[in-house]
């Protein structure tokens, strides 16, 4: 049993310090040493042997796929009357011709992912920069396009180009030229594969260091019989399978545009009509995410103000209750490159298009967490981050018409921003027989939700023809609870015999992620994790996401400071202590250029070898995780006078004080401090004594940089609401 403690706490607050001092040296982006560092996690031997296997069975396919293929007459490529291209890419089970098929009719792009861009309301200044990510399509994108020209590399040297997959290409990585074509990770690359030898290529590429790949594809729902639809057959399998060998790499999948197809006459809930169970092939596999197609409204803080399922996107269940699709993009027409020449546009929509703004925001995600931790996330965590903090337009848990709702990268990047303060984020393993147990102190007034994602073994169960087969694909079956007082919260669960009702509380026995909310939660909750059965391979890796908590009860407020102690050499400085906290002090005599800066878990700090008549000054700021911190204490400055120093008090601004106007450091070198306190409208002029103007800013801090004027004599004036003061000073 695992329990969360103050010793852990403690400890992870003094990482602070490591991380800060080694922050700098993260590069931006997936490198050569960090696809290995993602490597050497695979199960290399199992992923090799799968792979060897793939290509025999891949070349034993092919060769019966044509036999077979003519001698019943099927096209092996074909183009339809609406322009798109199928492909015929194997023979299912029960001999049925499974064709592959893009997912484009005419939908959008996933929502607040530009929060994290350049420029983006959250100032993250994330763009992809450095991450590559893998797009397997009907054919390859077109290499040279102006939107990406350098960041697209072909893995199908003889692969054709095609139009779908250099839309979705720039959909994931557009520059931009076309402000409305601009893609969501607009400064990553891509690797271009056709469908062809997806599984082989992408086996190979996840034991490199892959961490994403998008695919606006899979079979067509037209042409095959009703069994396949919902089945979990050996395509999910395979693709389970790979996941599960390559623990860092998530596929992500479009769910297709059938709901209005009526192919399947016999689907688990309803009637053909009503659109459900539709979902075919590797959209069915545990591990990866499947996106439907919405229709959505964002406000300009990337609120969603409303949203529904698009009208082509194809619905759940699967045929184990599973809950499928996962999440939902945003819907609408989207702009984005064309292969017609390196210069042209058009729109498209579909599945196909809501699927490469989910995978951009996941790579965004993922470029995120390595600038904060400096490590990236497993593809359980991942996932489990973007199903955790989807946007439930329902709010009363998931369905299975777009899963957990709209993806919201802007809720997800703040919640790892929090970690460690409001929310917790953790990788954690389940020994067989074992439990893990986990206590939270609810922040009150919100929901506590905690989720746990895992990537499950392959299921040794596929269908091969029976129609709307119960077995769960699940393997190895974990279960989240939380309790208080006796009271059990169970997870959310889906009835695929009420498919349109409303997601009820239970023990979930299908999904390999499962969620539970408390609302308005007050007090110290017990969140436990134990398993079914035995566990397959005797252990099960499992990621734990908690939001709604206070991981400390650290305060952001900024400190004030005191002076405790003077002696003949020495201060000792003093402020409010905060739990849990980690404080950063910095220091200097009032004419150096730059703060002396050190970390302490203390909140005193005493300050040796000062200079009689010396001015110095001091501030600090509190840390509370990794990433929040309070505002820098006001500045306090002394003049060290031996036992009779006195810090000196900051007034605030008034035209009736007793106390002068001054500035200090006088002469200055860089800034010069204001010995008054300024409200955040006061501004300030520089007048040279001549009464020439030659600088106006704010003077919201009590500091102003100097730096850029040139040796001489200075007036300041200093406006405040009514208030107007003056001071010379001189700068060096």
């Amino acid at each position: 049993m695992n329990t969360y403690n103050s010793t852990y706490r403690a400890s992870g607050i003094l990482m602070i310090l490591v991380f800060m001092f080694s922050a700098v040296n993260i590069v931006k982006g997936q490198t050569s040493k960090e696809r290995l560092k993602i490597a050497a996690n695979d199960k290399r031997i199992e992923l090799a042997t799968f792979r060897s296997n793939l290509v025999s069975e891949y070349a034993i396919e092919r060769t019966h796929l044509q036999k077979v293929a003519k001698l019943n007459n099927w096209k092996i490529k074909e183009t339809l009357a609406n322009g798109k291209k199928i492909e015929l890419q194997g023979i299912g089970a029960d001999g049925s011709p499974l064709y592959y098929e893009t997912y484009s009719d005419q939908a959008g792009l996933v929502s607040r992912a530009s929060t994290l861009n350049t420029d983006g309301l959250m100032g993250l200044n994330l763009d992809g920069d450095g991450m590559k990510v893998g797009v397997w399509d009907a054919g390859v994108a077109l290499e040279n396009h102006i939107e990406y020209a350098s960041r697209v590399s072909i893995g199908d040297e003889n692969a054709e180009i095609d139009t779908h997959a250099t839309h979705v290409t720039g959909s994931i990585i557009s520059t931009g030229l076309k402000k409305d074509a601009k893609g969501v990770a607009n400064k990553a690359s891509v690797v271009s594969h056709d469908w062809t030898r997806d599984k082989i290529e992408v086996t190979k590429a996840a034991a490199e260091g892959l961490l994403l790949s998008n695919h606006s594809y899979g079979i067509k729902a037209s042409r095959v019989p009703d069994w396949y639809f919902g089945a979990y057959t050996k395509v999910a399998q395979d693709w389970d399978k790979i996941m599960y060998n390559a623990p860092y790499y998530l596929m992500v999948t479009a769910a297709g545009n059938a709901q209005k197809s009526r192919n399947n006459e016999t689907p688990t809930y309803g009637k053909t009509a009503d659109g459900f169970d539709v979902l075919l092939g590797f959209t069915i596999a545990k591990n990866n995410i499947t996106v439907a197609g919405a229709n959505s409204k964002i406000d300009g803080n990337g609120n969603l103000k409303n949203a529904e399922v698009s009208t082509y996107s194809s619905f759940g269940p699967v045929d184990d209750g599973r809950i499928k699709p996962d999440l939902a993009g945003n819907g609408g027409t989207v702009l984005s490159t064309d292969a017609a020449s390196n210069t042209s546009y058009d729109t498209s929509s579909g599945t196909s298009m809501a699927t490469p703004g989910v995978t951009g925001s996941l790579l965004l995600l993922q470029q995120y967490h390595y600038e904060l931790y400096g490590e990236y996330m497993k593809a359980a965590t991942l996932k489990g981050l973007a199903l955790h903090t989807a946007d439930d337009i329902k709010a009363v848990g998931p369905d299975y018409k777009m899963g957990w709702g709209i993806m919201n990268s802007k809720s997800a990047a703040e919640l790892l921003n929090n970690k460690g303060f409001s929310s917790h984020v953790s990788e954690e393993t389940l020994q067989n027989g074992s439990s893990y147990s986990f206590e939270v102190t609810a922040a009150g007034n919100e929901t506590l939700m905690a989720s746990i994602s895992w990537t499950d073994v392959e299921s040794s169960f596929t269908n091969t023809g029976e129609l709307n087969n119960t077995t769960a694909a699940l393997v190895n079956d974990l279960d989240i609870r939380i309790t208080k007082d006796g009271q059990t919260f169970l997870p959310w669960k889906l009835n695929p015999a009420k498919a349109t009702s409303d997601a009820t509380k239970g023990d979930n026995k299908v999904d390999p992620f499962e969620r539970v909310e408390i609302p308005n939660a007050k007090g110290t909750y017990t969140i436990t994790v134990t398993h079914k059965g035995e566990l397959v391979n005797t252990m099960q890796d499992f990621s734990l996401i908690v939001s709604g908590v206070a991981m400390t009860t650290c305060s952001i407020n900024a400190p004030e400071v005191s002076l405790d102690d003077a002696e003949m050499s020495n201060v000792t400085l003093s402020w409010n202590a905060s739990e849990d906290a980690l404080y950063e002090i910095q220091y200097k005599a009032v004419n150096q250029k730059n703060w002396a800066t050190e970390y302490i878990s203390v909140n005193n700090f005493s300050w040796k070898g000062l200079v009689l008549d010396t001015m110095y000054s001091f501030r600090l700021r509190t840390f509370c995780s990794q990433n929040i911190a309070s505002e820098f204490s006001e500045v306090a400055t002394f003049t060290f006078k031996g036992e009779e120093t006195e810090l000196e008090t900051l007034h605030t601004l008034n035209a009736d004080a007793k106390i002068p106007f001054k500035v200090y450091p006088n002469p200055a070198v860089d800034e010069i401090q204001l010995n008054v306190k300024t409200s955040e409208n006061a501004t300030y002029r520089i007048m040279s004594t001549s009464g020439v103007a030659l600088k106006m800013d704010k003077a919201s801090d009590s500091r102003i940089n100097v730096s850029d004027l040139p040796s001489g004599l200075y007036v300041l004036q200093i406006q405040d609401a009514n208030v107007n003061k003056s001071a010379k000073f001189y700068k060096y």
